[in-house]
């Protein structure tokens, strides 16, 4: 696990079972780490994936020391931790299983339906208020999805997994992200309304921003899919940022400045308020920890 330091991620730790991740997301800001284990963040990302076999026992073995803090843990803050190759592996149920056990606060990022699996133990979690779930959804056009993320779950399937979740009383936000200038920035309104409708409880939103080889890679692909507006969204990009198509400014990188910014941002208001006029947040319980002895009983942390 890692603590997180970054003052505008909305995470205190951060457990991520899979390094690399086979959605294969054209601007996803996590290709840059694989670099670090010597593989390249184009298809390599994609197609080599570590995997944390014993992340289940080193979760436990961190719950159990003496100077643990209880606040929520992140699952995943950089790689989808229900990527295709959690079906073969299972860590991230086996995590949550943890979690479970420990009367724990656990919070996961995912655009896979592939959670669907686990909504037995995420449904004994949200009984407890111990468990947040944030589906991210860039689109509601099918072709543009499968051309920005590949291998993620459908648009269809992404807001019947938020419907399924919510269903189950499990507290879901629908993120919106990337907003990508001339791409996708037209949707913010149908996609606030359709996560709505489905039973999202919140929505967040983020502009897109390509930090390191991630621009090359995405202007590759903007030249491979949409020549003809090409030069429009790297211009509308550099708007938002400053002048560069990336941004590592803490409080700015993830909204961006600027005219463009702020009509972004104005749009997404509206419609959250038209939308979800009555959102209600309720912060994860994390008075309910416990540490399980060797006989199977339990006692208070």
């Amino acid at each position: 696990m890692n603590k997180l330091t970054s003052p505008d991620v909305g995470m205190y730790y951060s457990l991520n079972p899979y390094q690399g991740c086979e959605h294969g997301c054209t601007y996803c800001y996590a290709r840059p780490t694989h670099e670090y284990w010597g593989y390249s963040a184009g298809t390599d990302f994609e197609q080599t994936v570590l995997v944390k076999k014993n992340a289940p026992e080193l979760l436990e073995v961190a719950l159990r020391k003496k100077k643990w803090e209880v606040k929520p843990v992140s699952l995943s803050g950089n790689t989808d931790c229900y990527q295709p190759c959690e079906r073969t592996y299972g860590i991230t149920r086996k995590l949550l299983e943890i979690f479970l056990k420990y009367r724990h606060p656990v919070t996961i990022i995912t655009k896979n339906s592939l959670i669907e699996r686990d909504l037995d133990v995420l449904t004994e979690l949200s009984k407890l208020n111990l468990v947040h779930v944030l589906i991210s959804i860039t689109s509601l056009d099918e072709e543009l999805r499968r051309k920005l993320e590949p291998r993620t779950a459908s648009c269809a399937k992404k807001l019947t997994t938020i419907e399924r979740l919510s269903a189950q009383g499990i507290p879901v936000t629908a993120m919106l992200a990337p907003i990508i200038p001339a791409i996708n920035d037209h949707e913010l309104f149908a996609l606030v309304k359709a996560v709505s409708e489905r039973g999202a409880q919140h929505v967040h939103y983020q502009v897109v921003r390509l930090n390191g080889p991630n621009g090359e890679i995405f202007k590759n692909w903007l030249e491979h899919h949409y020549p003809e507006r090409a030069e429009k969204v790297i211009h509308q990009l550099e708007a938002l940022h400053g002048g560069k198509i990336n941004d590592s400014r803490f409080g700015i990188r993830m909204k961006g400045e600027g005219a463009y910014s702020l009509n972004i941002e104005r749009q997404f208001k509206i419609a959250r308020e038209r939308f979800l006029p009555q959102r209600s947040s309720s912060k994860l319980r994390t008075d309910l920890f416990i540490i399980p002895d060797e006989s199977g009983q339990t006692s208070l942390f």
